[in-house]
């Protein structure tokens, strides 16, 4: 299997999995790391966020989002941190109401008009979140010398979906009806959202985060046309402008729902590797993608929380699929919080042979 990188090799990757994988190396075992790795089924979270406050506050606070980050390393080993954060940070240091409501997720007061676009402040984003920069100062010192730190935003068409409706949602009426509508206006959402991007990622880097992952949640939910237009050209502007401001720094995408719109995405945005969904079949993957990118999946997350033989088995099989090339093992979508912890032990034990 052919280098995928878009940089050169840094020697360092050579101690650090992640980093060789992503530079395009083929390994004799995957690194792994999980997303939300850090989160609701752990204990040692659990007790933490009892104590904290808003789920924002613990977002804001570089000790604690520093402990929490670390509390999977500590516990697992995983082969990368990736910052404790949220993709919502962006439009709530743009000046967006945002707030995290038990049970219900995330609340914000709807942006749908020009006016609403105009109060953006993407020139504030970098200072009002100069205590996550902290954050990931405080952890790329803590870290062991073989394990890579993640850095990461959402997409801007992900981030975009919360803003017009206001959380979360099933049908997403009201974004893609601006979209579909009104694309003028809705454009200069999109705009503001790779500006303000590029600057959290960028200051990211400069703190210490080695690997950066743009995660666009909600790629799935849009036809091919609108994927080109909202999905693949914001991220290949962010990509180019970040291969200038972050140089070295490989970058991860994350098209969730995609289906075949994956081949186009891997292809034309830039990125370094692909995060794949669990609906991908990493055959598929391995003979339509891998000579592109490095991937990253893609076990179910459900199989996580089932755990034994059925979990192992089809950790197995993805790494038959995908580790005769430039491969990192992930799930296909976060930890769940029913997870058992000794569940991702004894995945971890199977991804490296033991």
């Amino acid at each position: 299997m052919p280098s995928v990188s878009k940089h050169s090799f840094d020697p360092k990757a050579s101690a650090k999995p992640l980093l060789a994988a992503l530079s395009g190396k083929t390994l004799a075992r995957p690194p792994v790391w999980l997303m939300r790795q850090a989160g609701r089924y752990l204990p040692e979270y659990r007790e933490i966020r009892a104590k904290a406050g808003s789920f924002l506050d613990l977002c804001y606070d570089p000790e604690l989002a520093t402990e929490i980050t670390l509390q999977p390393i500590r516990r697992f080993a995983m082969d990368a941190a990736i910052l404790f954060c949220d993709i919502l940070v962006v439009p709530h240091a743009m000046g967006q109401s945002v707030a995290f409501k038990e049970g219900e997720g995330p609340v914000l007061g709807p942006v749908r008009t020009l006016s609403d676009i105009a109060r953006l402040d993407v020139g504030a984003v970098v200072e009002r979140l100069s205590p996550v920069y902290l954050a990931v100062e405080k952890i790329a010192k803590a870290l062991p010398p073989e394990t890579a730190l993640i850095g990461f935003a959402g997409a801007p068409w992900t981030v975009a979906t919360y803003m017009v409706e206001g959380g979360t949602s099933r049908d997403f009426l009201a974004v893609k009806s601006l979209a579909y509508s009104d694309p003028a206006v809705f454009e200069q959402l999109i705009d503001r959202l790779v500006e303000a991007s590029i600057a959290h990622l960028s200051a990211q880097a400069a703190a210490g985060a080695e690997v950066l992952q743009i995660f666009d949640t909600w790629a799935g939910i849009l036809p091919s046309k609108q994927f080109e237009k909202w999905c693949i050209a914001p991220t290949r502007r962010i990509v180019e402008t970040l291969r200038k401001q972050a140089p070295g720094i490989p970058i991860i995408g994350f098209p969730r729902g995609a289906g075949v719109g994956y081949q186009r995405y891997a292809g034309e945005t830039g990125v370094d590797a692909v995060g794949l969904d669990t609906s991908v079949p990493p055959d598929w993957a391995a003979e339509t993608l891998q000579g592109k990118v490095a991937l990253q999946g893609n076990l179910d997350p459900v199989l996580l929380v089932a755990g034994g033989a059925p979990m192992r088995e089809a950790a197995l099989g993805i790494i038959d699929a995908l580790g005769g090339g430039p491969f990192i093992f992930n799930l296909g979508h976060g930890v769940v919080p029913p997870t058992d912890p000794d569940n991702v032990v004894d995945l971890l034990s199977t991804v490296r042979g033991g």
